[in-house]
Parts: structure tokens; C-alpha cells; sequence
């Protein structure tokens, strides 16, 4: 429903799916509280779940400029009531009585900027709000965008364990963009239109470590081998491709956001009781011998429900699959530690 309401141009078409969605009362309320809301991520993102009928709650939150940011978004006609919270002390206000967390918080990429810089930023901001989180809905599902996602997801999986208040199920990596890429770069390729066609992407989130399944893609295009390489390539390089063509003045916040909010509309589908929700997300998994990976999950009212398995893989995703562990058992690793100094 979501999807189909960002995409249709007729307004008359929009307001039918709104319509459709309250004339059942059985919609039902649902906070949702993005924590970084003011940011380059968090401000798109904040207009998308504006949009989004199935949220009754938006809480905004940020360090600064959160009501700026509230008032803009909150003068959009749809269903949910916003608030926006700035600063330490209104963080737990933000919190309460949310069924969605999502968390874009943290510094964009820039040129040059590796993801070990990311990372000491970034990874300090997740802790302190995830120590939050755990204080004050315990019970949340937790959307992480905050880079790097290979690391913040273990620090955040440790900082809820140290509470006392780990739930594997509702904890979520969000590798959504990988899977838009993936999409839109292979329907260019395959000249078939982009609405039909779906990627599975497993692996984490950043470079090597992202490997789409071309194999597996719908509708089936014979495309060589050279073109699937050179299509993985550039599925992996995603990101910094649009730091460089942004030339210092940013990284994917348009499209991170809009994969955030396809990723979010699942999440409240699923505790909505919607059956057989679908999306490649990175959770706690047993499928590899890494303790996170992405692959796709059956989302439900508990979060997780099923983590399926990866599918037959062509001898190329094979090897991607092999080249991709070290790298993101690292990551993992590394996010550990932290949490635990």
C-alpha cells in the first residue's frame, strides 16, 4: 500500500489507498519515534512515514532543530499526530509507548572518509541510544540505518543484551537500499520495468560485504557474465557512487530514506498481522556461521519470524558468498568489542 502511495502521480488514487485504510477500524495505533530525525536521513524520512496511514504516532527526535522539523511535517494532511523532542532529557518522551524505533542517527559518509572514521562517530551515538531504547521500549522493533550497519547492529545486539532486554527477533539491520539498487540497476540492464523486478541481497551492508543474487532475480533476464559482475560491482559501490557525485555535499540520504520507509511499512505490516511479509533484512542468523547476516526474513507480529534460507547461488555469488565472510565476521567482531569496553 505504502509503495504503491509514493509512486502514483494521481492524487485522486492517493487519497482512495488513505481512504481505504481508515475506513477499517481495524488499522491500528502505532507510534513510531526516528531518532536523528533532523538530519539529512532523518528529515525525508520523517516526510515518508508522514505519508504512511498505518502510523497514528510520528515522534521526531534529534539533538536540535527537532520542532522546525515537526512543525514542517506536521502540517501534512494524513493520519498520524507528530512531535518532535530535542535533546537528552525528552529522549525517554520520544521513546515511550513505541512499537517502531528508527534510528538514522549519526554522521553522513564524505569524501575520503573510510568507514573506521564512520564508525568512531557513529558508534558511541548508537550506544548511548540504544542503552534508551532499552530503558524505555524495551519492546520496540529497532530499525538501524546508522552506518556502519555491520558493526552497529552487534553494538546495539550487546548494549540490549547488558540490560537484560535482547530480543534477536526485533532487531534490524536495514539493508533495504542494497535490494533498491539491486532493482533499478538490473531493470536497466534487462530492459524490463523496474516495478516487477526483485533482488535478493544478502551478506551486511557495506562493499564487499553486499552481494546481490542475480540468479534469483524476477523476472529472469539472460544477462552475461560480464554484466552480472559489473551489475554486482556497482550494486556494492552504490553509496560511493553518490558521495562522489554529490562532490562534499553529502552521501544517499534521498534514497536511504526511501528505502527506510519500504523497510518500515514492512516491519508495521508484520506486527499488523499482514501474512507473508517479506524483505531482505541483517538479524541474527544461524544460515551462515556468522553470527548477523542479511538474507531474507518472514516478518511478523513478533518481528522475526523466519529467517529463510539463501536458495541455490550460482557459482559466482558462490565465491562472493566465501569472499564477503572475513570482512563482515571483522565488522562483527569489531562492533562487539566496542559495546563491551
Amino acid at each position: 500500500m505504502f509503495r504503491s502511495m509514493l509512486v502514483r502521480s494521481s492524487s485522486s488514487a492517493k487519497q482512495a489507498v488513505i481512504r481505504r485504510s481508515f475506513s477499517s477500524g481495524s488499522v491500528p495505533e502505532r507510534k513510531v519515534a526516528i531518532l536523528g530525525a533532523a538530519g539529512g536521513i532523518g528529515q525525508p524520512l520523517a516526510l515518508l512515514m508522514k505519508l504512511n496511514p498505518l502510523v497514528s504516532s510520528l515522534s521526531l527526535y534529534d539533538i536540535a532543530n527537532t520542532p522546525g522539523v515537526a512543525a514542517d511535517v506536521g502540517h501534512i494532511n494524513t493520519r498520524s499526530e507528530v512531535v518532535g523532542y530535542m535533546g537528552d532529557e525528552n529522549l525517554a518522551k520520544a521513546l515511550e509507548g513505541a512499537d517502531l524505533v528508527i534510528i538514522p542517527a549519526g554522521v553522513p559518509r564524505k569524501p575520503g572518509m573510510t568507514r573506521d572514521d564512520l564508525f568512531n562517530i557513529n558508534a558511541g551515538i548508537v550506544k548511548n541510544l540504544c542503552s534508551a531504547i532499552a530503558k524505555y521500549c524495551p519492546h520496540a522493533l529497532i530499525n538501524m540505518i546508522s552506518n556502519p550497519v555491520n558493526s552497529t547492529v552487534p553494538i546495539a545486539a550487546e548494549i540490549f543484551k547488558k540490560a537484560g532486554m535482547y530480543d534477536e527477533k526485533k532487531l534490524f539491520g536495514v539493508t533495504t537500499l542494497d535490494v533498491v539498487r539491486a532493482r533499478t540497476f538490473y531493470a536497466g540492464k534487462a530492459n524490463v520495468p523496474v516495478a516487477e523486478v526483485n533482488v535478493p541481497v544478502i551478506g551486511g551492508h557495506a562493499g564487499v560485504t553486499i552481494l546481490p543474487l542475480f540468479s534469483q532475480a524476477t523476472p529472469q533476464a539472460n544477462l552475461s557474465g560480464d554484466v552480472l559482475t559489473a551489475l554486482t560491482k556497482r550494486t556494492q559501490d552504490g553509496g560511493t557512487e553518490v558521495v562522489e557525485a554529490k562532490a562534499g555535499k553529502g552521501s544517499a540520504t534521498l534514497s536511504m530514506a526511501y528505502a527506510g520507509a519500504l523497510f518500515a511499512d514492512a516491519c508495521l505490516k508484520g506486527l499488523n498481522g499482514v501474512p507473508d511479509v517479506i524483505e531482505c533484512s541483517y538479524v541474527q542468523s544461524t544460515i551462515t556461521e556468522l553470527p548477523f547476516f542479511a538474507s531474507k526474513v518472514r516478518l511478523g507480529k513478533n518481528g522475526v519470524e523466519e529467517v529463510l534460507d539463501l536458495g541455490p547461488l550460482s557459482d559466482f555469488e558462490k565465491e562472493g558468498l566465501e569472499a564477503l565472510k572475513p570482512e563482515l565476521k571483522s565488522s562483527i567482531e569489531k562492533g562487539v568489542m566496542f559495546a563491551n569496553q
